[in-house]
């Protein structure tokens, strides 16, 4: 193994940058669980150092394909490749925690990828895992070399505990399993959202036999040992009425010092054609690699378009790679992690993602900023978040939120100079106001007929924001950048110094944007309040020393002090 960087006794980065090698002894653990997300747009996957994680499809709260657990001590993986050797009866687990004494291994985290490598019982194994740029699936490339002069006799079992919903335990017995030629099939009966996806299990290999009931699965071993693996085979039983989950049986035969490629494919397409047609696609192994290949330059050339040489090695390494990797794939596509699987669309949040992003690839800020809009209330205020999917959102009075379009908005015209975007035309959300004492309300919201062009979001979002209380500062509502100020404003009273700051360069920003549209009037009258914002701050926002940070229902000044000099 050659040098690695930044080296901390489990791991470190290669020396270009592009991977993370984590080496673990021989029974070794590591402190913590390290994941690692892979995501197209549509779907993805999280892989530990152990193989736990899960899988997702549109949604990764509200479509988990796999159980998502989020247990840093045990990491229990919802998908898992068990080994027997059929002559020595000696079982094994890939998932390095679900064996007694885990062997030595490297697990190596690339840009769309993850490689795992090991030796047990004298069979080196050596696991790809990534999703493709565009397929709904996840795809398991399992190379296997037998070590032994003799000829070996595996059984592979490929195990999913199966959630296809929000939650196991909404859905369990509720799911429909049946084999078609080699693809497993797997519906959720009874569910609302993404009712009619089809998800499946294949392999490149035979299946000799499955099963979708978890009890029969187990028997009367646990997750370490599973008593179907000392069975002739699985079951076949369906996973109506049962403990739900999804096994598969393969028998590998390797001839001495032979080597052999099992692909493993787990993922969910809208309609059963998409299914076979994604399964057919990478039931080769050239065609994965190819794939693979494939993703591998797509992440390449995207994170090189931008590259910093500061005398900090370390800041090189997260800026010229990591950082925008984990911004476009956790934030933006997969919204979810190993210590939180929301799977909502955060108005602000993925707003403000895109900055970063503005010199990588500037369409996705145009994007964001297009979808931002089309979760704006005609009445000028936004959802808190949002699931994309099902129209529903939460309505809230956080007072900065519909402020980052805006904001957003002058960053995408400053950098491109392309003032076209304000013309593109996007629909708003309704849905009831909400009333006095209700900060907040998750609801289903529907498109409204309304179509307006971007500029006229903008200006709706500054009008609603230009709500003063007695001090002329702007009120907090449930909230301003700073959550948790959420019982500021509870009464509607009151106000946020930092949003002061906010409304003042946001009017100053859009003055000349007014202008360029030859919108005189309201550039003058958003420099009129500008100049009123301004000796409000310096006279109720000043406190001598520091400026406060804001003002209570009950006109007390928080203790917590904004560090700034007066506005100038």
């Amino acid at each position: 193994m050659s040098k690695l960087e930044y080296y901390n006794e489990y791991g470190g980065f290669s020396e270009d940058g592009l991977e993370y090698v984590i080496k673990l002894e021989k029974g070794e653990k590591l402190p913590t669980v390290w994941s690692m997300i892979l995501a197209n747009e549509t779907f993805g996957t999280l892989v530990t150092q152990n193989l736990g994680g899960y899988t997702w499809h549109k949604n990764s709260r509200l479509n988990r394909l796999s159980a998502w657990n989020n247990n840093p001590v045990l990491d229990l993986p919802s998908e898992i490749i068990y080994l027997k050797d059929y002559e020595t009866g000696k079982k094994w687990s890939l998932c390095n925690n679900l064996n007694d004494e885990s062997p030595e291994s490297y697990i190596t985290y690339g840009f769309g990828y993850v490689n795992f490598k090991s030796i047990q019982n004298n069979i080196m194994q050596e696991l790809d895992i990534f999703v493709p740029q565009k397929d709904n699936v996840k795809i398991n490339v399992l190379k296997l070399k037998n070590l032994e002069p003799n000829k070996r006799k595996l059984k592979l079992v490929y195990y999913v505990k199966t959630v296809l919903g929000e939650d196991e335990i909404k859905t369990n017995s509720y799911i429909e399993v049946n084999k078609e030629s080699n693809i497993i099939i797997i519906k959720n009966l009874y569910k609302d959202s993404f009712k009619n996806n089809v998800c499946f299990v294949s392999s490149n290999e035979d299946i000799k036999s499955y099963t979708a009931n978890k009890d029969f699965f187990f028997g009367k071993g646990d997750i370490k040992n599973p008593e179907s693996l000392d069975k002739v085979e699985l079951d076949k039983a369906n996973g109506l009425g049962n403990n739900s989950c999804v096994a598969i049986e393969l028998e590998i035969e390797l001839e001495s010092y032979e080597n052999k490629e099992i692909i493993l494919q787990f993922g969910e397409e809208n309609t059963i054609l998409d299914a076979k047609n994604t399964v057919y696609k990478y039931s080769k192994v050239a065609n994965c690699n190819k794939e693979l290949n494939n993703v591998k330059s797509f992440w390449f050339e995207l994170i090189n378009k931008v590259q910093v040489n500061t005398p900090l090695e370390s800041l090189n390494l997260m800026i010229n790679g990591w950082a925008k990797y984990q911004t476009i794939v956790s934030r933006l596509w997969a919204r979810s992690g190993y210590y939180q699987s929301g799977g909502a669309i955060g108005f602000r949040d993925q707003l403000q993602d895109t900055i970063g992003l503005k010199y990588v690839d500037i369409d996705f800020m145009k994007k964001q900023i297009l979808i931002a809009c089309k979760h704006q209330f005609i009445e000028g205020d936004v959802e808190h978040w949002w699931h994309e999917d099902t129209n529903r959102g939460i309505r809230t009075r956080f007072s900065d939120d519909l402020l980052w379009l805006c904001y957003v908005v002058y960053e995408y015209i400053n950098c491109t100079g392309d003032y076209s975007i304000l013309d593109e035309k996007e629909p708003y959300v309704m849905g009831e106001l909400l009333p006095d004492g209700v900060d907040e309300r998750y609801d289903v919201y529907l498109e409204s007929q309304l179509k307006e062009d971007v500029y006229s979001h903008c200006i709706r979002a500054i009008d609603r924001s230009l709500n003063f209380g007695e001090h002329g500062l702007p009120k907090i509502g449930s909230g301003d950048w700073n959550d948790g100020l959420n019982t500021v404003g509870n009464k509607q009273k009151g106000e946020s110094i930092w949003l002061g700051f906010f409304i003042y360069d946001i009017l100053g920003k859009f003055i000349s944007i007014c202008e360029k549209r030859n919108d005189i009037s309201r550039a003058n009258e958003y420099k009129e309040k500008m100049n009123i914002i301004k000796k409000s701050l310096n006279i109720a926002g000043w406190d001598g020393r520091w400026f406060r940070r804001a003002y209570m229902d009950n006109r007390r000044a928080t203790s917590e002090a904004l560090k700034m000099k007066n506005v100038g």
